[in-house]
């Protein structure tokens, strides 16, 4: 989906075909799939984020959860940010948070802002 050389269709079926074939998979019950976009039509990685405004700090980045473990028939309104796949991984399996996602995250409360959370909300527990 790469502004330039590719189309949302042929991004969206590329998708679809690799989703298939993990829930194909017999680790299926094993994994969780993060989708996330590039709202910025392929421009994003090449330029600064832009900066807050009425609406707040910069961009929605949308993101889709896809089960096994993902809630369903909901929409998370809980505070996230690109780290928030790196602070699942860190907390699910009890490694060291990356000090990059530390900083970010002390300057989100600094600035008066709930820190960003993993994805733990986004799944069914139990």
């Amino acid at each position: 989906m790469h502004a330039g050389y590719l189309d949302v269709d042929a991004g969206d079926r590329h998708i679809a075909a690799i989703i298939d074939t993990l829930r194909k998979s017999p680790q299926w019950q094993k994994m969780m799939i993060v989708v996330t976009f590039d709202e910025n039509g392929g421009w994003w990685d090449y330029v600064a984020p832009p900066k807050g405004d009425r609406w707040g700090p910069g961009t929605r980045i949308p993101a889709i959860v896809i089960p096994p473990h993902a809630r369903t028939g909901e929409v998370d309104h809980t505070i996230y940010d690109t780290g928030s796949i790196a602070r699942f991984i860190t907390r699910r399996w009890g490694l060291e948070p990356l000090p990059g996602l530390v900083e970010r995250e002390q300057a989100r409360v600094n600035a008066g802002g709930p820190p960003p959370s993993d994805l733990t909300k986004a799944l069914r527990m139990g």
